[in-house]
């Protein structure tokens, strides 16, 4: 697997301090040890609005210039609402996101069936308020319905990608799809070359998967993209220890992870798995969280993640060492 940075880290939502440019980004990325950047399709790193053709020239050139590349751009968008006027809004911004992954030399550009939002104000980001308004929204709605919006909106968005050299990854994202089985019945039911699949490991953890190993089996082919998350820390013996504030999940980081990182390994899945720090963060000696957290974590995540892959690498070699010549 490859390792991304995915610009959401450097937005400006989760820590105090302003968000990084995508210039600035790619510097953090070059200088971690990323082999790419995936692009948030939102102000103020991805709005199409704000990126014409001629600008996405210039930072695929400048992410080539520093030995990386735009491998996907993330859609915020969702297909679910009960109000057509919404939903067709929501197709203008994906057809416009389509345009712009084009012109990145993207391959991907990943995709929610429904996405709440999150809100910002002057006491910081929250997913709540967003949250509770999706769900008034759908009040009184049965779930089939708001599947059915959304899967005919995912549709005409895979035409629409098919015909720009677009490949679509859906991600096992809560509310609609809320598991890896999810991902597989839309993908199934639409049955577009240009509709695969997003499989994040901590996702699927928190969605009661306990065996990543069956999870990458289950998505094989269709698995082109993926994120990880979480906070990390350097151990007194120089390791680096990750670790998720989510008091629901009974597994460890290094139990889901690496047996994702040996799943995907298994069925050949070469492509990117990016990191993302995208949650609400830890207050640090009383303060809020800063830009520093932020660098902190996207340096030791990619140090992480590289050692579960060399990790499994050296598994791999000495069961080999192990197996009996025919």
């Amino acid at each position: 697997m490859k390792l991304g940075l995915y610009t959401i880290t450097y937005l400006g939502l989760w820590y105090e301090g302003p968000a990084l440019t995508i210039d600035e980004v790619i510097l953090r990325a070059r200088r971690y040890g990323y082999d790419g950047i995936e692009i948030d399709g939102k102000r103020p790193h991805g709005n199409p609005l704000d990126l014409p053709p001629g600008r996405c020239l210039e930072l695929a050139q400048r992410a080539q210039d520093q030995g990386l590349e735009i491998y996907a751009v993330a859609a915020n968008n969702d297909f679910s609402s009960p109000v057509p006027e919404h939903r067709e809004a929501q197709l203008l911004y994906v057809r416009d996101l389509i345009r712009m992954a084009a012109d990145l030399g993207a391959r991907t550009l990943r995709m929610f069936a429904a996405w709440p939002g999150v809100t910002v104000s002057s006491e910081g980001a929250t997913y709540m308020a967003a949250r509770r308004l999706w769900r008034d929204a759908h009040h009184g709605l049965s779930a089939e319905q708001t599947w059915e919006w959304c899967r005919d909106g995912l549709s005409e968005s895979a035409r629409i990608a098919g015909e720009a050299g677009v490949t679509l990854a859906l991600q096992n994202h809560a509310p609609v799809t809320n598991s890896p089985g999810d991902v597989l019945r839309m993908v199934a039911e639409i049955d577009s070359p240009h509709l695969k699949a997003c499989i994040d490991a901590p996702l699927a953890a928190r969605q009661g998967v306990t065996s990543m190993q069956q999870a990458a089996r289950d998505v094989g082919a269709l698995q082109v993209l993926s994120h990880y998350g979480g906070e990390y820390d350097r151990a007194p013996d120089g390791a680096v220890r990750g670790f998720v504030r989510n008091p629901d999940l009974t597994l460890t980081p290094e139990d889901y992870y690496f047996d994702f990182v040996q799943g995907m390994d298994a069925i050949g899945y070469d492509g990117y798995v990016g990191y993302e720090l995208c949650h609400p963060l830890p207050e640090i000696e009383g303060k809020p969280a800063g830009l520093d957290f932020a660098d902190k974590n996207a340096q030791l995540a990619a140090e992480y993640m590289r050692g579960l892959i060399a990790r499994n690498r050296q598994t791999q070699v000495e069961r080999k060492s192990l197996t009996p010549s025919t």
